[in-house]
């Protein structure tokens, strides 16, 4: 089969010469929505309810900015680390930098300090915009790495007895107080592809996560992209109507909830509802109240909403659509979503942080997209099946995901080697095993790659396997990723102990032992790895972790052995689903 295509796209529609912001808020598009009622706000503020609009966005970018380049000097190129929850100002210091011709390197505010610290390394950072529940990693890392407090930024509020920190309300109103003291960054054609706006981390098989450069092209690229794709500027198969109100609950630093959820939804004229952190029962109530219209998710929220005996409780008539990605939904999954909202339109995408964002959506033509479906190919897309000998895969026929897009990420900062191992030839190589169907229905089969995907985050096993090799009675090991109702996949560690605690562990008869060092281990992980980076699978100790005689682990072995020690504990009720633990 050879090289597919989705739907043309003429690159005019796409300005190279744009930033993210002067898009976003500035210049008229085709593909825009202009039905968007004049008192519909772009941002609601979940817990408070506070609005607002258009004109109120424009104004705190400019005093955010104004302040940003007249008190902290912040100039072109110069990176900015944003580490916060979701926050209805989240965008607004995403673009205030941009009009300033600097980066912004987002950054999971769960994060430990450690994991905070090599980001800032790694990226140069010069100012650290934090919330109050990352300030204490913050000011560890920003210790280490000696940004001053003077520099670190909180997006709302002050903790009592830390120091004074300057708020993003007091910098925009003491920019707006001012007269302009920057001069905006205007691009040259063709410079949009190549200067970088965003930092977004992806974890790679091997080491630490590499921060993939996204350009302002690419997330431009992608909503164009996608507009097109459902027709966002009118019609009536359109999926964006007048006074749509989305759920912004996805988080902000990754790339699905940010350029989709965030921008792309802003572009078609949905009001996005910002919630901070997901809370179940919260969403539930937020649904209701808001009256949205629009759910961006992923399968852990689907297994909530159809197993909890809460969702009933709650009025959520108002739901006409649900995209999930981030991760396949199960065909039993969507049935019972289908079900619970019959009403819906359900549907499925794919995408990665190195395509910014989707290369897959189901089409105008479904309701309900093709079960176990990832969509189809976005216009602009090109895509190719390659088989494990290098020949391109037939219909139906299974092979590593090739992907050509418009909005392709510059590559791996930093890092050439692993730019080279993804980036090839114009392609990204996916890593996913898929197949594709008469219909051009995509299917994700597999990964080839090692990566865990837990609740839509990639956990690479390199990196936790190394950092467990630093506990004292580890020799050596291997993690994996086993199956688990809510998260999608949970890490599971074969461990081999050093020659004395083998001993010690062979004459421990009661098993008490043996639980303490398990124990300690899990705890070894979660003081320094965030939460979806711990050992939520098990762990299993072993003589020694089975490898190839070119002394590759043998994973997939150890997979099929982490599925069946799990599945057993569950079935005596030894270990409980984290999808039981969250309802």
């Amino acid at each position: 089969m050879a090289e597919m295509h989705g739907p043309p796209l003429s690159p005019t529609m796409i300005p190279d010469d744009l930033t993210i912001a002067q898009f976003m808020l500035d210049r008229p598009h085709p593909y825009r929505s202009t039905s968007r009622p004049v008192e519909a706000p772009w941002l609601v503020d979940d817990a408070t309810g506070r609005k607002i609009g258009f004109e109120e966005i424009r104004a705190r970018v400019f005093g955010l900015a104004n302040t940003l380049s007249f008190d902290y000097g912040i100039r072109e190129n110069d990176v900015v680390c944003l580490m916060s929850q979701n926050h209805v100002d989240y965008p607004l210091v995403i673009w205030a930098l941009h009009r300033l011709g600097a980066i912004v390197t987002l950054t999971n505010p769960a994060f430990t300090s450690s994991e905070l610290l090599y980001q800032l390394e790694l990226t140069k950072v010069k100012a650290v915009v934090s919330d109050i529940s990352s300030l204490s990693a913050v000011e560890e890392a920003a210790t280490h790495y000696g940004i001053p407090q003077s520099r670190i930024i909180l997006m709302d509020g002050n903790s009592s007895g830390r120091p004074k920190y300057a708020t993003i309300d007091t910098l925009v109103q003491g920019g707006l107080a001012n007269t302009a003291c920057f001069e905006e960054r205007r691009l040259a054609p063709g410079e949009g592809k190549t200067k970088i706006a965003i930092f977004c981390f992806s974890s790679g098989t091997t080491g630490k996560p590499k921060a993939v450069a996204i350009p302002h092209y690419a997330p431009i690229a992608n909503v164009v992209q996608s507009a097109l794709f459902w027709k966002s500027n009118g019609g009536s198969d359109s999926r964006f109507k007048p006074g749509d109100v989305s759920l912004g609950v996805l988080p902000f630093f990754h790339v699905y909830g940010l350029i989709l959820g965030l921008f792309w939804f802003l572009f078609c004229g949905v009001t996005v509802v910002v919630v901070p952190k997901f809370n179940f029962i919260d969403m539930l109530k937020s649904i209701s109240t808001y009256k949205v219209t629009h759910l961006m998710l992923v399968p852990p929220h689907a297994v909530l909403l159809c197993k909890s005996p809460e969702t009933r409780q709650y009025d959520l008539f108002s739901v006409r659509l649900c995209l999930f990605g981030a991760a396949p939904l199960s065909a039993e999954l969507t049935n019972q979503f289908v079900k619970l909202f019959p009403g819906a339109e359900v549907g499925q995408g794919y995408g990665m942080t190195e395509t910014a964002t989707l290369v897959l959506l189901y089409p105008l033509s479904q309701r309900v997209g093709t079960i176990g479906s990832a969509g189809h190919l976005l216009p602009g897309v090109s895509a190719k099946i390659v088989k494990a000998d290098g020949s391109l895969a037939k219909v139906g026929e299974p092979g590593e995901f090739l992907i050509k897009t418009p909005a392709m990420a510059l590559g791996y900062y930093q890092n050439e080697i692993a730019t080279s191992e993804t980036f090839i030839n114009g392609y990204v190589h996916s890593g996913d095993e898929v197949a594709v169907d008469e219909n051009g229905d995509f299917f994700v089969i597999d990964r080839l790659k090692e990566l865990i995907k837990v609740r839509g985050f990639q956990v690479a096993p390199a990196e936790l396997e190394g950092h467990l090799l630093d506990h004292t009675a580890v020799a050596d090991a291997c993690v994996v990723g086993v199956p688990d109702d809510y998260s999608g996949e949970v890490p599971f560690a074969f461990v081999s102990v050093d020659p004395d605690t083998a001993k010690l562990l062979k004459n421990d008869a009661t098993g008490r032992e043996s639980e303490r060092l398990k124990e300690d281990i899990r705890k070894f992980v979660a003081d320094t790895k965030v939460y979806y980076k711990r050992l939520e699978g098990g762990i299993e100790f072993i003589e020694t972790v089975p490898k190839t005689p070119s002394g590759k682990l043998l994973r997939r072995v150890l997979r099929d052995q982490a599925k069946a020690i799990r599945a057993r504990k569950l079935a005596e009720g030894g270990a409980e689903s984290s999808a039981k633990a969250k309802l």
